[in-house]
């Protein structure tokens, strides 16, 4: 009886949030790339505002951050989360994560 759906109305575990095979285990290679490419874009927006003379209490709080090539693999492809298991979350599994900002530190000790 479902053998015959395919696509959007494939049957999922309904245990499971119906939404199981929406979302890949791991982060593929073009999904990494492109994180390291958002990072990067970040940090040149930063380094044009600093160098441009721009001054607020934002862009000082931003400017002791690591950059992209500063970050351990694990900070840029995961992100805190107090309910998941080891307190990490990959990325990917974040809503929206492309939209929001990937946080360059964790609290201490995680």
């Amino acid at each position: 009886m479902f053998g015959s759906f395919v696509g959007a109305f494939r049957p999922t575990l309904t245990a499971l949030g119906g939404h199981t095979w929406r979302i890949p285990w791991r982060l593929s290679k073009t999904r990494k790339a492109n994180v390291r490419k958002r990072l990067r874009e970040v940090d040149n927006v930063i380094s044009t505002l600093l160098e441009s003379g721009v001054e607020c209490k934002q862009l000082e709080l931003i400017k002791v951050m690591p950059k992209e090539h500063e970050m351990v693999p694990r900070d840029k492809y995961t992100t805190f989360s107090r309910k998941a298991a080891k307190h990490r979350k990959a990325v990917h599994k974040v809503p929206h994560f492309t939209k929001r900002p990937i946080p360059r530190t964790t609290p201490t000790g995680f």
